[in-house]
């Protein structure tokens, strides 16, 4: 009926709704009249200045209803149903001024949910008004008006919470949770969400939780076979992605699941979850994947999920999978953030372990990473492990750590990049022992330090032997790939992935490896032991074999003697004299193990188990002795040169030592070390042995000859003389000698370097390769040899660069010494590393100021500080040595167009007056006329 003063807004209203008495009967729909509906609809799109009046009025009869619904009034439920379609209706028709039927449309929402929220008929016509909102508003009022965002905030958790519902009933559970999905579905494919970033978190943190629940209530079996599918066929029956324009868009219809067909199942729960979280990743730019990390981080700490360490690292995964390309990065970043900053713990909890294990899923997935900071990452894992070995030598998560640490390997972006990785531990690796020279005797500071150690040598060996490994997948991936193909010539060759940078990778250089040597006379035996099995896997896996093949047939091949190809002159007489860096790099080896056979208390720089005497009164009369030290200081000064210059120093100090305790006993080595020098001899001679032969002969004949002129402990003698026996089986071996593999079975007591030597000689096939006459063959093996020599040789070597330079002769490339870098958290892999001219790539890095490179802290000025000078992070403490703070001489700060100006003129483009705008096109046509 019609009244006089009604406005036309409330009439137009009022005739959408049937009679008072037939609302019983307008079930099961409970809709409008269509009639009466379109006339509301033309009317107020027609005059959008109305809709803020039809939305009140509207709102004010959605509260009535609720009210009485909420007190068991089945009319006003029916009237209520029929108002929310009436408002659904208007949001879809006058989409283009939404933003006028807003506040009153999401405040009528939750007023209605919060009064019905278990009857699943008046949820489900809820879910379908928000979601008609979500579709069509661009979300600008979202954060803007304080109490329109607090109405959609809460709106938006309560469908959270029924996302998440725990009734008793499954079938009643899994269709509220459907429900639930589908409004927050329309949520993350609404602009709502992404039009504020400071709200983005607060919503996210709403959204996840639901998701999270869901997924951790799912198999991970299951979960995988989902989401083999999501990312293929977006789509689903109770929810519809919206990728359209705003005024092109359709509101998903959501309904309430028949009654009488069989409920929903579970698995569909799961598969709307797994959609919802697909949408919100695929969607998020770099920050806000940071703050979806950042709140999924909250959500497993309130719902205590870091107990399910499978699902964890099924998520971290899939995320990191999900999440745009560009952006991929950051999952791993926030990983390893949150887990520095529980790195205090007392004890290892959960949290731990499953960061740890998500961070190595992560790292292990084929998924590429671009734009990841390895260095950084590298840095800070290292880090976080020295932190908790200082904190407990056998804490739990170390081994973890590592396993992070090794996981680097299979993330290849650029050729140096795993040197520049082991340059990292092994720049720990020498703080740790510049360290150990300033520590006292207290045990827990030298167990601390054994434990960091060996766990750094641990990290290191499976760093490189996942970087091979990964590179063997690839390689082979590659090889499968080419043989699928149908051989044509007009058949391009396969372009590698991110992946396929891993088969070009640079090696370990053996000069970035020297630095580690000295660990091979740690007084820890277990730290000598560790470093037997890196230095063993580092000399068969990874060192560079340059000179050590010949090329057959375009083939690289390790030398045999039936191939009669000579080594070249200029090859051999790097051999020789150890100038090239593997060379020095096996000198050394033999010298530090000629020390620890024969004088272990020597190598270990103070008193031994083994010993029977103190090196400290070694030391004291060796000064004694010589006469530029009348007047010896009270501290050794093999100890303060150590403590200042770390492994060169030591190296050092064994030289002074051996040249004035010449006529020193002989004190013997365990028979684990034993063990251990065996191995390493073996490896130099079955994967190296042109260098090996000729480096380690020589050694064997001088141990030989000191072990039969001097008295020692009988036992050990024979443990020694078994060593010797051993490796020159492996020789024989090797040159396919049966002479001198006959020698060798005749036993310890009967074998003779010397004899050996001639027989290795006398075999025609080892002059032949290293094209030489016998004669001088001899004189090469025989030549005399001390382990003070071979470490000089490789001083002397070192002597003739400057000392940050590092490389061999064979390479040339520019290497940074981590040793000596005075910056031990920044990447070095942007430093130049070949001489190669100048060109585009140069003008685009000068341009961009290298902003793009992995590491983005070298774009801009640092103040480079020694480490020496800082508090111990394996002690926890100073320590007694307190170095003064060193900084790099200052430089003239330069501005990216300089850069551009240097690179232009180096090109020969622009005037030498600097303007870069202005072509020198005149110079060039002279040019030409000339």
């Amino acid at each position: 009926m019609h009244y006089l003063f009604t406005p036309n807004h409330v009439q137009l209203l009022n005739a959408c709704y049937p009679p008072t008495s037939s609302l019983l009967t307008a079930g099961p729909a409970y809709a409008p009249s269509s009639h009466e509906l379109s006339r509301l609809t033309y009317y107020a799109s027609n005059h959008p200045g109305k809709l803020t009046k039809f939305g009140d009025e509207v709102e004010k009869r959605i509260r009535s209803e609720s009210r009485k619904a909420k007190a068991g009034n089945i009319r006003a439920r029916a009237s209520l149903l029929i108002s929310l379609e009436i408002l659904r209706s208007l949001a879809t028709e006058c989409r283009s001024d939404i933003s006028l039927l807003s506040p009153a449309l999401v405040t009528s929402v939750n007023v209605a949910l919060s009064s019905l929220p278990q009857d699943l008929e008046v949820v489900a016509r809820l879910a379908r008004v928000f979601t008609a909102w979500t579709t069509f508003t661009n979300g600008h009022l979202v954060g803007a008006d304080q109490s329109f965002t607090d109405e959609y905030m809460a709106v938006l958790q309560q469908f959270a919470d029924l996302a998440s519902n725990e009734n008793a009933d499954n079938e009643v559970r899994n269709r509220t949770r459907l429900i639930g999905f589908a409004a927050v579905a329309g949520v993350l494919n609404s602009e709502a969400l992404y039009n504020d970033l400071r709200q983005f978190r607060a919503q996210t943190s709403i959204l996840t939780r639901p998701i999270l629940v869901t997924l951790f209530q799912t198999s991970t079996t299951t979960l995988q076979e989902q989401a083999s599918t999501v990312k293929d066929s977006p789509g689903s029956k109770y929810l519809e992605e919206l990728r359209r324009p705003a005024i092109e868009r359709r509101a998903a219809s959501i309904h309430l699941h028949v009654d009488g067909e069989t409920g929903p199942s579970f698995k569909e729960v799961s598969d709307a979850a797994l959609r919802s979280l697909f949408s919100l990743l695929t969607h998020a730019g770099g920050a806000q994947l940071g703050n979806i990390m950042q709140s999924a981080f909250d959500n497993l700490d309130n719902l205590k999920g870091w107990v399910h360490e499978e699902h964890c690292c099924w998520i971290a995964r899939q995320v990191a999978d999900w999440a745009q390309y560009q952006y991929r990065y950051a999952v791993p970043t926030w990983l390893v953030e949150k887990l520095l900053e529980n790195q205090d713990a007392p004890t290892v909890t959960s949290l731990h372990t499953t960061l740890a294990a998500m961070v190595t899923t992560v790292f292990s997935s084929s998924t590429p990473m671009i734009n990841l900071s390895s260095s950084d990452l590298m840095s800070k894992l290292l880090a976080l492990l020295l932190r908790r070995a200082a904190l407990s030598p056998v804490d739990a998560l170390l081994p973890s750590t590592v396993n992070c640490i090794a996981s680097l390997g299979r993330h290849v972006y650029y050729s140096d990049q795993i040197q520049d990785l082991a340059a990292e531990i092994i720049n720990r690796l020498v703080m740790l022992e510049v360290q150990s020279t300033t520590d006292n005797d207290d045990p827990a500071v030298k167990e601390t330090r054994s434990s960091s150690t060996r766990h750094l040598l641990s990290a290191l060996t499976q760093l490189i032997r996942t970087a091979n490994e990964h590179e063997n997948d690839t390689r082979k991936a590659v090889e499968r790939s080419r043989s699928s193909r149908i051989p044509s010539s007009l058949t391009p060759t396969p372009v590698l992935n991110d992946a396929g940078l891993a088969a070009r990778r640079t090696r370990v250089s053996p000069d970035l490896w020297q630095d580690t040597l000295s660990l091979i006379c740690d007084p820890d035996e277990r730290v000598r032991s560790e470093y037997a099995r890196s230095l063993t896997y580092y000399l068969s896996k990874e060192m560079q074999r340059h000179g050590e093949f010949s090329e057959v047939d375009g083939v690289r091949r390790v030398r045999r003697l039936h191939e009669g190809v000579p080594l070249p002159p200029a090859t051999l007489n790097l051999f020789i004299n150890s100038r090239d860096a593997g060379s020095s790099l096996l000198g050394a080896i033999h010298a530090y193990v000629y020390i620890l056979v024969t004088n272990p208390s020597l190598a270990f720089g103070h008193s031994h188990a083994l010993g029977h005497r103190s090196i400290s009164s070694e030391g004291d009369a060796s000064h004694r002795d010589s006469p530029s030290n009348a007047n010896p200081p009270a501290t050794s000064p093999a100890r303060v040169e150590s403590s200042s210059r770390g492994p060169r120093a030591k190296k050092a100090s064994l030289m002074r030592r051996l040249t004035s305790s010449q006529e020193a006993p002989i004190i013997y080595a365990s028979k684990a070390d034993y063990s251990m020098v065996y191995s390493i001899l073996v490896a130099i001679q079955e994967h190296l042995p042109l260098r090996g032969l000729l480096s380690a002969v020589p050694m064997l004949v001088r141990l030989d000859s000191e072990v039969s002129n001097k008295e020692g402990d009988p036992e050990a003698i024979v443990g020694i003389k078994t060593i010797l026996v051993d490796v020159w089986t492996v020789i024989g071996r090797n040159w396919e000698c049966s002479e001198l593999s006959a020698l060798c079975k005749l036993g310890p007591s009967e074998f003779d370097s010397a004899r050996a030597v001639d027989l290795l000689v006398a075999c025609s096939g080892v002059p032949e390769a290293f094209g030489v006459t016998r004669d001088r063959l001899r004189e090469l093996l025989s030549r005399p040899w001390d382990a003070a020599g071979a470490l000089q040789m490789k001083a002397e070597g070192s002597a003739q660069y400057d000392p940050t330079l590092r490389g061999d002769n064979l390479a040339p490339l520019l290497r940074i010494s981590p040793a000596l870098m005075k910056n031990d958290n920044m990447s070095i892999h942007s430093l130049a590393r070949s001489t190669r001219g100048l060109g585009v790539t140069d003008l685009r890095e000068a341009l961009e100021g290298r902003a793009a490179m992995s590491n983005p802290n070298l774009g801009r000025p640092s103040s480079i500080v020694s480490t020496l000078g800082r508090a111990s992070t394996v002690t926890g403490h100073d320590g007694d040595y307190t170095a003064p703070m060193r900084r790099s001489p200052s430089r003239p700060k330069r501005s990216p167009q300089g850069d551009v100006k240097d690179v232009l003129s180096k090109l020969g483009i622009g005037k030498q007056n600097g303007n870069l705008l202005k072509a020198s096109f005149p110079a060039i046509s002279k040019v030409t006329n000339q």
